[in-house]
């Protein structure tokens, strides 16, 4: 087909969905199936419902790449005990991967075609700022709370997080949120599922036949005004960081191991500098057991969640971690993504992210914890880190 142009201008205002990164990725709007669940089996469940899914579609697939012929769009809570779960299967798709570009459609009959003139962008307004349901004054306390208790011995690191609302005039249009992240961070994955709309720097899971790709973040810094270019040296530099990260990386590469033949885990990890903030970045690359090849659900089940956004040991952390925030993350924090019939896809971390209901959006930003953590300075990370969102949505 010919080049659609930027793909996230064909999107309605109406429930979009979107995977994008650069020039690249996977628009959808319209449904034709959806699958909702929750519990600690909701990935085996979400899988098992994609596979009956696909088995009985018939598919004319003229391009034979991932992210043809029947795609779901996959959003998954971060917590067990949360409902919202979803994968999404669009009526109509538009992607595009190194210059080369199609639509899939599902067949609708004499119905008509969901295929439409979009309406205009509309830009958020004036925009009101409350509490959400951790506030900053009882998250410190939450992350001092978290130090103690390492100091203690009782864990090494959890990632604790806070929301922030913001109310507007009208119903926020979650294209313009979508929009403004993937046009300030285009080396992030855009995406838009079931309302909760994000840029993530933090790939979780590609699988791409035999071979799995992970992009692990953890250990943050900002510069101190515009004339401070020592960012990268002082993160590298950090022993509180390259701690932090190593929990992260190994959390990640103990997971995926027993299901990969082989493993590639980086020694030492690089900086990713986005607009506002730096990240230890590591990228690891696996291939699958040859004799029974994980799906990307079920590697996801694996891993998630990582120590980047839940901590070590797992199951100390996420306890901890529900203590302490006392709140539903929902669907921040968890894997979100796409999935196509042959069980490829990519699946991103849902951070830089904010869940969008009618006039009111709920903010999300969280941080590492090690014992070495100092509140105060958590705090203003976390502030940074909702900066992305925020300037997005204003338009600022």
């Amino acid at each position: 087909m010919a080049d659609p142009g930027d793909l996230l201008e064909l999107l309605p205002d109406d429930r979009p969905i979107s995977w994008v990164r650069g020039d690249d990725g996977l628009v959808g709007w319209g449904e034709v199936a959806r699958w909702t669940g929750s519990g600690p089996d909701r990935f085996a469940d979400a899988d098992e419902w994609w596979r009956t899914f696909v088995a009985g579609v018939a598919v004319r697939d003229e391009v034979g790449a991932p992210g043809t012929g029947p795609v779901a769009f996959a959003s998954f809570t971060f917590s067990d005990d949360s409902a919202g779960s979803v994968l999404v299967v669009p009526r109509v798709v538009v992607g595009r991967r190194g210059g080369r570009a199609w639509i899939t459609e599902f067949s609708h009959g004499d119905g008509p075609s969901v295929v439409h003139a979009v309406s205009p962008v509309r830009p958020s307004g004036t925009l009101r700022y409350s509490d959400g349901l951790l506030p900053v004054a009882r998250y410190r306390t939450a992350v001092a709370e978290a130090v103690r208790r390492m100091r203690a011995g009782e864990l090494d690191k959890a990632a604790l997080a806070h929301d922030l609302l913001a109310a507007g005039d009208e119903r926020l249009d979650p294209r313009y949120l979508l929009g403004g992240l993937a046009e300030r961070y285009p080396t992030c994955w855009s995406f838009a599922v079931e309302g909760l709309v994000g840029a993530t720097p933090e790939l979780l899971v590609r699988r791409t036949g035999d071979v799995v790709e992970s992009r692990v973040l953890a250990g943050t810094m900002w510069a101190r005004d515009d004339a401070d270019h020592g960012v990268p040296d002082r993160l590298m530099g950090s022993v509180k960081d390259r701690h932090e990260h190593a929990l992260a990386v190994e959390s990640l590469s103990s997971a995926l191991e027993p299901m990969c033949a082989s493993l590639d885990v980086p020694a030492v990890p690089e900086v990713l500098a986005l607009h506002n903030v730096s990240h230890l970045a590591s990228d690891v690359r696996g291939h699958l057991d040859p004799i029974t090849p994980a799906s990307l659900l079920a590697l996801a089940e694996a891993v998630h969640p990582t120590a980047a956004v839940g901590g070590t040991p797992r199951k100390v952390a996420v306890d901890l971690i529900t203590e302490l925030e006392a709140m539903d993350r929902g669907r921040y924090a968890g894997p979100v993504g796409w999935v196509d019939a042959e069980g490829d896809g990519e699946l991103g971390i849902a951070l830089r992210c904010a869940q969008l209901d009618g006039r009111v959006a709920r903010l999300f930003a969280g941080c590492g914890i090690v014992a070495d953590s100092d509140p105060d300075v958590e705090v203003r990370e976390a502030a940074a880190k909702l900066i992305p969102v925020r300037d997005a949505l204003e338009g600022d």
